[in-house]
């Protein structure tokens, strides 16, 4: 029995009206339909500026001319193609839970895509774990969506988070700077916090979506606990009451305010997202008013 789609035809519908925002302006192939503050080809009037030798008498002004007996040349917008490129965490630490997080991490990642297809933006998805893995390219409209959902349908969860490793091998594949969204909970036992200042040290805009079960966050156990890391097999043993759940969630809560930070100082944005929200209730809620999307 094939398995259902990652999302439905009725929830694809509703999304059509979204559009990714980005806050930088970026160089990039024009199309798109985010608002750019560079001058060049375009249909919408920007400004004017004064006329220099070799540019194109066909933008000149005439009728200014004819009033000021100056020469102006006519600057229109452009919309450019930025390059949105997005990473999906699909290390072992996500199939915890039951997979959910890693379930409901392709399925936010699928809705994206979809968002930025039907834009026309250039979208490029990537699974990684260790390294970048599983590379694919989301261009050409809605009509290439299908392949997108065969993909991630296809993408097996793996392997430990290497945040450090992954980003050098990104930073050294793109030169090109965009809009890089991060789809992840975040978890890696060297920690991410280096790698994803590099990311913005080299001039990305960073869109940080943090997963997490609500067992991530409070954990509902007490008594003597047998834990094993779901990516190392580090084990650790502990007794675990109401005031050591109090510590935790307090410390959860301080690592998402640290990856907040992160993705603010780049001109981004944060969002934690918890699987047990329905996905809709964040595509047209959290992401609406973090300005991910509009």
């Amino acid at each position: 029995m094939p398995s259902a789609p990652l999302l439905d035809r009725e929830f694809l519908e509703k999304l059509e009206r979204l559009t990714i925002q980005w806050q930088k302006s970026f160089a990039g192939l024009v199309g798109g339909h985010n608002i750019s503050r560079f001058a060049g080809a375009g249909q919408e009037f920007l400004d004017h500026r004064s006329f220099h030798h070799g540019d194109d008498l066909r933008a000149v002004n005439w009728r200014a001319y004819l009033r000021l007996e100056k020469l102006f040349l006519k600057m229109f917008q452009v919309e450019p193609r930025v390059p949105v490129r997005m990473l999906v965490d699909i290390s072992d630490s996500m199939n915890t839970h039951g997979g959910s997080k890693f379930n409901y991490a392709r399925r936010l990642a699928a809705a994206l895509c979809y968002v930025g297809m039907v834009r026309l933006d250039n979208l490029e998805l990537h699974a990684f774990a260790q390294s970048l893995s599983q590379r694919y390219f989301c261009t050409g409209g809605r009509h290439r969506f299908p392949g997108v959902m065969e993909c991630l349908t296809a993408w097996q969860p793996g392997g430990a988070t290497d945040y450090l490793a992954t980003v050098r091998e990104f930073a050294g594949n793109y030169s090109q700077r965009g809009l890089l969204i991060i789809i992840s909970d975040f978890l890696d036992d060297q920690g991410c916090e280096r790698g994803l200042q590099y990311l913005t040290d080299f001039g990305h805009e960073l869109m940080l979506l943090q997963v997490w079960a609500d067992e991530d966050r409070i954990p509902p156990w007490t008594g003597e606990l047998d834990l094993r890391d779901a990516e190392t097999g580090a084990a650790l043993k502990l007794d675990f009451d109401e005031a050591a759940r109090a510590r935790y969630t307090q410390a959860f809560d301080e690592f998402c305010s640290v990856l907040q930070n992160i993705a603010m100082r780049s001109g981004g944005r944060y969002a934690g997202i918890s699987t047990s929200q329905p996905l809709q209730d964040v595509i047209f809620g959290e992401l609406i008013k973090t300005r991910g999307i509009a």
